[in-house]
């Protein structure tokens, strides 16, 4: 298994740059993975998709991987290094899925995770810092992202949460809980 980065933090606080600037330092040929896609119908959408290509050096591979993360990622090589923007789009995409298929995408994807030997770097949004969502579909949302970054983070080698543009290294600061208590926390 390469090197396994998890950057999380809310809206606009850094993560994309921070994340951006771990994979450019790597050393290593970097393989953007971008989960979002673009829609025709959404000019903010596409200003925030165009600003992050902005950021990217021309000579960083980018991959648009809406769905088949667990897929593009198995075929990474040990020279590269993987920056995955983000988990929070890669589940919106999959919220249509039911309980049981999702429980088997994100265990097929924790499972490819750990088989890689390429370094990865993932971005993922924190949700649910206060108010419960008022319809179901955003409770699944919340609920299935917070526990996807929560497995992932226990496999990960270093954690970062960016915040308000300050980046800090949950590794070193905090304790990881041994085990998921209860996947309603």
């Amino acid at each position: 298994m390469g090197k396994v980065i998890l950057i999380t933090g809310p809206s606009r606080s850094g993560k994309s740059e921070w994340a951006e600037y771990l994979a450019n330092e790597s050393g290593k040929e970097v393989v953007y993975i971008a989960t979002a896609t673009v829609s025709v119908d959404d000019a903010e959408w596409e200003q925030r998709i165009q600003l992050h290509r902005y950021r990217r050096p021309q000579d960083w591979v980018t991959l648009e991987v809406p769905v088949m993360l667990s897929a593009s990622l198995a075929d990474m090589k040990p020279h590269t290094c993987v920056l995955v923007d983000s988990l929070g789009t890669w589940v919106a995409n999959l919220l249509e899925v039911d309980d049981e298929t999702w429980a088997d995408t994100v265990e097929d994807f924790l499972e490819t995770v750990q088989l890689v030997a390429a370094d990865m770097v993932f971005v993922a949004e924190e949700t649910g810092w206060g108010v419960v969502p008022a319809y179901p579909l955003g409770r699944t949302f919340r609920d299935r992202l917070g526990s996807l970054v929560r497995q992932l983070s226990n496999i990960c080698e270093t954690v970062y949460l960016v915040t308000a543009g300050h980046v800090l290294n949950l590794s070193l600061l905090g304790t990881p809980l041994p085990t998921m208590i209860n996947d309603e926390e």
